[in-house]
């Protein structure tokens, strides 16, 4: 059985996505090759990155335009000549991942499996259910699979390989094209990714009580800032703030929970995390429920004294 991982990336380096998708594909197989799509004369420094990651068995770089950009389109025209030679396909259960793997599964004529948390076998595999609240088993009949993968479920695959890099084809997109992209620039570390979140909730009260409270916390912390989807809908913080299920899922060594009360949309997102600390004036506050530590006060007093313990 060999495995195929789609890479995650941001154009120079891979993300630590793809080191977790790549240890739940070696819970499937020991082959487990790496595809790393970008754009024309952009790749190498990220195949050589990616063939350091252990397990892999190499590198396969494609590059062009329309694979650089993510278009599903043209991923699954790269996809689709490679998989012949794989028993299954994982990335991770990002934007890009669940935006393509759908039309590589239909493609192969396979029922895609969303977002997994376990390899129990070759064929079977556990996912989240109801935001979260109930686990899914789930096994396929099917030859191929097309898997998402939840990289918070995951550990991260060391980095003491030495896989060859060979070069593919890219696809084309003939019926789509990239037109543009707005890139959210700062010097917080991504949320998805980050060891230490901070959270707000729609108990700040407005954009600037969130931003005064938030963002000192967060840079004295060296941690990335979130949102409840309250906050954000509230027009508090920017859509990719949001944690939560119809936001980021996040796992941080670290996440503060300030003025969130802890919707159950809000705590699928978040409540892998390995140490949860709350902050609510509402002892009854649900987030107090899953929190490692919890401090029932106001935020306005609280976070001012923590700023002040932190030096």
């Amino acid at each position: 059985m060999a495995v195929l991982v789609i890479a995650d990336h941001d154009g120079s380096a891979v993300r630590d996505t793809t080191h977790k998708t790549v240890t739940a594909a070696l819970a499937l197989s020991g082959d487990v090759d790496l595809l790393v799509l970008s754009e024309k004369g952009a790749g190498k420094s990220v195949a050589d990155a990616a063939a350091k990651i252990s397990g892999v068995r190499k590198v396969l770089l494609a590059e062009g335009d329309a694979v650089g950009h993510g278009l599903a389109e043209a991923v699954e025209a790269t996809v689709l000549p490679l998989a012949g030679g794989y028993d299954a396909v994982l990335t991770p259960a990002n934007t890009d991942g669940k935006n393509f793997a759908p039309r590589i599964a239909a493609k192969l004529d396979t029922a895609p499996i969303s977002d997994i948390v376990e390899v129990v076998s070759a064929d079977t595999f556990v996912r989240p259910i109801y935001a979260g609240n109930a686990l899914e088993t789930v096994q396929t009949a099917d030859a191929k699979k097309v898997i998402t993968v939840r990289p918070t479920a995951f550990a991260a695959a060391a980095e003491a390989g030495s896989a060859p890099v060979e070069t593919v084809t890219a696809g084309e997109a003939a019926k789509s094209a990239f037109v543009s992209e707005e890139m959210v620039k700062s010097d917080r570390p991504e949320l998805g990714a980050a060891k230490i979140v901070v959270s707000g909730g729609r108990a700040l009260g407005s954009a600037e009580e969130f931003q005064a409270v938030m963002d000192p916390l967060a840079d004295k912390l060296g941690a990335a800032v979130g949102a409840s989807r309250a906050a954000v809908d509230a027009g508090y913080a920017p859509n990719d703030y949001q944690v939560g299920q119809t936001g980021k899922v996040v796992a941080p060594q670290l996440y503060i929970a300030i003025g969130i009360s802890g919707a159950i949309q809000h705590l699928a997102g978040m409540k892998d995390s390995k140490v949860i600390v709350a902050i609510n004036k509402d002892a009854d506050a649900p987030i107090f429920q899953v929190a490692d530590y919890g401090l029932v006060a106001d935020y306005k007093t609280a976070v001012p004294e923590l700023m002040a313990a932190l030096g």
